[in-house]
């Protein structure tokens, strides 16, 4: 291939980004980069096509093209192309990969090797399945990979699973002052055997519905009542949102995460802690 061939595909190949065509475009750079891996401009060649099989979702094809793209990219200084690597090295499992990424891209991580179980601290993620979306809140394992820390509404999902979210964040929640960042997610990662239920509880006052949830978080289960899902359109969720406190006592229902027998035995406990009339019932599984 001569440079003047390679230059017609380059061109064609940005026609074709530009078009959301990313298997095409990808395809042209690729074509291009067998014959001209080491180009001066060929770090962006190898970067938009690993980054084209992200967006496809082909994540084997954005691994072995990030690993060229970040070998490339100046390290230390917030390249993507290392932000895009750690995402596909830690859904093929290469956590070598994954930390050299991460590290690459300026992050300091825990001393160690294997798999990132740390704590990057709470955020939000934007679950998709078939459609339906959901933003939930996770404890963040690493910068790619979060523990869904919500009871999730949205059929087939549970507290407890882990998923992979994006780098970009897409719209922030803020609590008390604070600010935090919504990603997407990319793809579950990691499944939970934590079943869904739905009960009818009757507190006294907030503080007992509060009582409830901390005594299944307790347990590293799940807990929190309906009033705390709320409805918005996708440009509100994806904005800045204010959130407050919405806990209040009285009839309601609640969605719990625990094993049927851990569930039904919390809720007793709850009931027998405190003489203010707590009660529940319909226990349902949901999923």
């Amino acid at each position: 291939m001569d440079r003047s061939e390679a230059a017609e595909l380059i061109e064609r190949a940005r026609q074709e980004w530009q078009a959301g065509e990313w298997l095409r475009a990808a395809g042209l750079y690729e074509r291009v980069l067998a014959h001209y891996p080491d180009e001066r401009p060929s770090a962006v060649w190898w970067y938009d096509a690993a980054l084209a099989h992200k967006f496809l979702r082909n994540w084997a094809r954005a691994y072995e093209l990030g690993r060229e793209a970040a070998a490339r990219a100046p390290r230390g200084e917030g390249d993507p192309a290392f932000w895009n690597l750690g995402i596909a090295a830690t859904i093929q499992r290469d956590w070598a990969t994954a930390r050299d990424a991460w590290a690459g891209f300026g992050i300091e991580l825990p001393e160690g090797s294997g798999r990132i179980d740390s704590r990057f601290g709470p955020a939000c993620v934007r679950l998709d399945t078939g459609g339906e979306r959901e933003v939930v809140w996770i404890d963040r394992l690493c910068p790619t990979r979060g523990r869904v820390m919500n009871v999730p509404v949205t059929a087939g999902r549970r507290f407890g699973e882990i998923v992979v979210h994006d780098g970009e964040p897409k719209g922030r929640r803020v609590v008390e002052g604070r600010e935090y960042p919504v990603f997407d997610e990319l793809l579950l990662f990691e499944t939970s055997d934590l079943p869904t239920f739905t009960v009818m509880v009757n507190a006294g006052g907030a503080a007992d519905v509060e009582a409830l949830v901390e005594l299944f978080l307790a347990e590293d289960y799940g807990a929190e009542p309906a009033s705390g899902f709320e409805l918005l359109c996708a440009c509100c969720s994806e904005g800045t949102l204010e959130r407050r406190r919405t806990t209040h006592g009285g009839a309601q229902q609640m969605s719990l995460a625990a094993p049927e027998e851990e569930a039904r035995r919390l809720l007793e406990q709850w009931v027998a802690g405190t003489h203010t009339g707590r009660t529940w019932s319909g226990l349902t599984l949901v999923g």
